[in-house]
């Protein structure tokens, strides 16, 4: 069973509303185009996770997105970046309507902090919490326009894996502010690189089953409100456990990205092609 909570009552509900094998994900970016804000690009991600999350615990899902009425060129450098991000291409991409027939029927509606919910529309309703950085000074914009050049760079800091965008938000339950830092980036980043690293080392292992534990326990946290922070500290801790093997390790945090979408595996084979 998946649930999450409904923004309108507080209370965890069941998803999908109805017995059937398939989840309805619609998320809502602002109407108009001056730029996203990075709750925008937030709320795109965790439309994304919970996909995810569905297709693990066996539910087929389809994703919507409304967007605004974009030029050709600035639709595009939206797909760029949130391919570079890790968010899978939705199946239905629309432009917001007033009666939002794109979208009706959706058993989720994930919106950014602030953005209107539109009235009649059933479903559950996710708002997600906002992301705004330390400080006017962090170099870190609220907002970002997509027809500047370069516009997944204004996001992600020179020299950082766009990924590391992704741990970072996924660092916060969803509903959570995120504050944006030089230091959570670097954080993240680091992290990121010493996990691929970890998941590389232990490939040249012989391989070994998930413990039930871990397995049962991710299983869970996931199906309980997108616990992906869980999932996070799950993960650090099987990878200082001395009583599962390395290629049990391997199994696990292969197992687990299909839903963190961080291409852990990114570093596998690596030190072969270097010794050959």
């Amino acid at each position: 069973m998946l649930r999450i909570v409904d923004t309108r009552t507080g209370h965890l509900v069941e998803i999908p509303s109805v017995r059937r094998h398939l989840l309805s994900i619609c998320v809502h970016l602002p109407a108009d185009d001056v730029g996203f804000v990075l709750g925008d690009l937030r709320a795109l991600l965790v439309g994304d996770v919970l996909a995810r999350t569905a297709e693990l615990h066996g539910l087929q899902s389809r994703t919507f997105r409304t967007v605004p009425d974009l030029p050709p060129e600035q639709a595009e450098a939206l797909d760029r970046a949130l391919s570079a991000l890790g968010v899978h291409p939705p199946h239905t991409v629309g432009v917001h309507h007033p009666n939002g027939t794109l979208c009706a029927a959706a058993d989720v509606h994930v919106h950014a902090c602030g953005t209107a919910a539109q009235e009649g529309v059933g479903g559950v309703l996710v708002d997600v919490g906002q992301v705004g950085p330390a400080s006017p000074e962090s170099g870190v914009p609220d907002r970002v326009h997509l027809l500047a050049p370069g516009f997944l760079d204004a996001v992600v800091p020179e020299g950082t894996d766009p990924l590391a965008v992704r741990m970072l938000m996924l660092g916060h339950a969803h509903r959570v502010p995120v504050t944006v830092t030089g230091t959570a980036f670097d954080e993240a980043r680091r992290t990121l690189r010493d996990w691929r690293q970890l998941v590389a080392d232990w490939a040249q292992e012989p391989s070994g089953p998930i413990p039930a534990d871990v397995l049962r326990h991710a299983h869970a946290v996931l199906a309980d409100d997108l616990g992906v922070p869980a999932v996070l500290d799950l993960l650090a801790t099987v990878a200082t456990r001395g009583d599962v093997p390395a290629g049990a390790k391997f199994e696990t945090f292969a197992f687990l990205d299909r839903v963190l979408g961080l291409d852990l595996a990114r570093e596998v084979g690596h030190q072969h092609r270097a010794a050959t």
